[in-house]
């Protein structure tokens, strides 16, 4: 009996209230379209106080009736506000720690330079040299290093060698051949002359091994002979020989070359960079005295080449061995009292300064 007169006297007050809080709602309403129409196209700009409390409101009503209100903002814009308040009390940024220490750079280095020097050595083979110097470092640790360097695997770096790295380790037993030409004045006309030289890639001493006008095949094999001889060759030590695809380097020469022991190497077509030091010396013989001469006759010619020749090994310092000599004369020993004395060739196109001979 009370239940039922409860509940009537809840329904009765239910039923004053309803329609007060409805014209409440109307007005607010009708008061934001007012608004919205008083600033149709300029942003409002909430701080973020404002912002949490419309959040809290918005998530209480759910989104069908936010569509139905009128507000300043859309419920695509409470609701992610909402989870960003859900977040933000989840949020253990505040509470982590400095996490795992960066591995440091001279360890990255050395992982690094020892796998690009060393191309069989594994992840396990880098740790233990690592282990060597006191540095402990896990073999995850260097895999990730090398990985993020781009280097590959032992066994796929094993498997690939660069012509760099082939010219080092064979440098000591490495020479290189190339030709170049000369126009040369006979007694009616230009004549070409190719002129055939080798350079050991170790020490930058050079051999001119041939001169003539017309070069063929037989004059090849007997230059081939010539420099594979084994008592004064200039690749009577050498195991290689680089060289173009000129059509002079016939099969009949390098036959002859193998027979001594020197294996001759071909180089791709159109790649002059490989053999990068015969070039230089082309460049240096002709910008510093070919292309500063008028050659008359085949003897003006080789006496000019000879004398570049002493000049080269002698006298001429080269950037490639560390601004040195190829061969130091005796005299160059001689102390500062020594007077400085100027050696010449070729009317003074090539000039040396060094100390006299006491």
């Amino acid at each position: 009996m009370f239940s039922n007169l409860w509940n009537l006297l809840v329904i009765a007050l239910a039923g004053w209230i309803n329609p007060e809080q409805a014209a409440v709602v109307d007005y607010l309403r009708e008061e934001n379209r007012v608004l919205r129409e008083l600033v149709p196209d300029k942003r409002i700009r909430l701080n973020d106080d404002q912002r949490r409390r419309l959040a809290v409101k918005g998530k209480a009503l759910g989104r069908w009736l936010l569509d139905t209100c009128c507000g300043i903002v859309t419920p695509d814009t409470v609701l992610p506000w909402h989870r960003k308040l859900v977040a933000a009390k989840y949020d253990g940024t505040a509470n982590r720690g400095p996490g795992r220490p960066r591995v440091d750079s001279e360890i990255c280095n050395l992982v690094v330079r020892m796998a690009t020097e060393n191309r069989s050595w594994g992840y396990r083979r880098i740790q233990g040299a690592l282990s060597n110097l006191g540095l402990e470092v896990s073999e995850s640790t260097v895999r990730r290093i090398l990985k993020d360097h781009g280097i590959e695997p032992a066994p796929d770096r094993s498997r690939k060698m660069s012509w760099a790295e082939f010219l080092r380790s064979h440098w000591d037993s490495l020479a290189a051949a190339d030709f170049f030409t000369v126009e040369v004045w006979s007694r009616s006309r230009l004549v070409r002359y190719a002129v055939f030289f080798v350079i050991e890639l170790s020490s930058r001493r050079v051999e001119i091994a041939g001169i003539a006008p017309n070069p063929n095949g037989l004059w090849m094999v007997q230059l081939a002979r010539n420099l594979t001889d084994g008592i004064d060759g200039f690749l009577r030590d050498k195991r290689y020989l680089i060289h173009d695809r000129d059509p002079l380097y016939t099969t009949a020469f390098r036959s002859t070359l193998k027979s001594a022991d020197v294996r001759s190497l071909k180089l791709p077509a159109k790649s002059p960079n490989l053999n990068a030091n015969a070039a230089r010396f082309v460049r240096s013989i002709k910008s510093e005295c070919l292309d500063r001469m008028i050659f008359f006759g085949e003897k003006h010619l080789r006496v000019a080449i000879a004398q570049f020749i002493e000049h080269y090994h002698r006298e001429r310092n080269h950037q490639g061995i560390g601004n040195a000599l190829i061969e130091r004369p005796n005299e160059q020993a001689g102390d500062r009292v020594t007077p400085i004395a100027c050696r010449s060739r070729l009317g003074g196109l090539f000039k040396f300064y060094h100390r006299a001979a006491a």
